[in-house]
């Protein structure tokens, strides 16, 4: 019988590049093809046949069948293209393309640039109804501040749970990256899905919601040392001062992290205003930086090459972690 053997470093990192660059240059693959997609018509399925009684112990149910799911999708394409009999490339492209599909660095920024174009030539109508692209929020009444903040607030928050927070489970699993991956997307897409407060969902999606908390708690924390780094070298200083950028990042974060109703979305919001010297503000909900300058449309340029840095910069430093550790296990071996 012939065992699929698992990734080493070599394989894990080559995937991971290969993903990112899938990413970059191609973006999300269509619906029918998209493995979260998937994921999400399974929630879709279960959330439909939910009791009306004891719904928070079938929201266990709901969640748990959703990651076995999930992390079965991870570890059936990891079998398959690590197997023996598949081509080194070809494994590699059949993982990257399953490991891309749980992030998403293009997906994040592109918008922004639409809807800084339309504030900057006045398509206010058309910059509000791409809005919700980002937030929730009712955007009718947003002025253009409102607006720049809005994406802002949402490009530095999902960097967490959009492409940091896949990306360290890929890592934290070490061989079964893939699935480790998988089960942290179908946590996010259930909290997405379902872990509202409103009547319908409170219940429902309370583990999904506390279970997406604990584990974006770490990223989220991290996050605060990637946007601020990529502060020194993403160029968005004004007057040039690099250092300064960074340290009022960190400072930022640490003193307004905890301002917002979630435990972890003020972290990365509060690093990006501490480095683009910029108020984020959720009306009647949080501000962050409130001693500092309304954002501009200009603003939305600069953080969206913040983020693109800082992803840039995970990728990059998630590579070197693997084969620091892999050296360190293998030495004990």
């Amino acid at each position: 019988m012939i065992i699929t053997p698992m990734p080493d470093a070599v394989d894990m990192v080559s995937i991971l590049l290969l993903a990112a660059v899938f990413d970059i240059i191609i973006g999300e693959p269509p619906s029918a093809l998209h493995p979260v997609v998937w994921i999400g018509k399974v929630i879709g399925m279960l959330k439909k046949a939910a009791p009306t009684g004891h719904r928070k112990a079938y929201g266990i149910f709901l969640a748990t069948a959703t990651i076995v799911f999930a992390s079965a999708i991870g570890y059936l394409v990891l079998v398959i293209s690590m197997h023996p009999a598949i081509p080194q490339t070809l494994g590699y492209l059949i993982a990257a393309y399953f490991l891309k599909s749980t992030f998403a660095i293009r997906s994040l920024i592109a918008p922004a640039q639409d809807i800084h174009d339309d504030i900057v030539n006045n398509k206010l109508e058309s910059a509000r109804a791409k809005l919700p692209i980002y937030v929730s929020r009712d955007p009718s009444k947003l002025s253009t501040e409102n607006m720049s903040s809005a994406v802002i607030e949402s490009m530095a928050e999902n960097f967490v749970d959009g492409i940091l927070s896949p990306i360290f489970y890929y890592v934290l699993l070490g061989p079964l990256g893939l699935v480790g991956a998988y089960a942290y997307k179908a946590v996010n897409t259930l909290d997405s899905m379902v872990g509202y407060k409103d009547d319908t969902h409170i219940e429902l999606g309370y583990f999904s919601a506390k279970l997406d908390d604990v584990l974006n708690w770490v990223p989220a924390r991290i996050s605060v040392l990637f946007i601020a780094t990529a502060a020194l070298f993403a160029g968005i200083s004004a007057d040039g001062g690099r250092m300064r950028v960074f340290v009022n990042s960190i400072k930022s974060a640490k003193l307004e992290g905890q301002n917002t109703p979630s435990p972890n979305s003020g972290y990365p919001m509060a690093a990006a205003s501490g480095a683009l010297g910029i108020r984020l503000e959720k009306p009647n909900t949080y501000v962050l930086g409130d001693d500092l300058k309304q954002p501009k449309p200009k603003d939305i340029k600069r953080a969206s090459q913040l983020i693109a840095t800082a992803a840039v910069l995970s990728i990059a430093v998630f590579s070197i972690i693997i084969h620091i550790f892999t050296n360190i296990l293998n030495s004990h071996i």
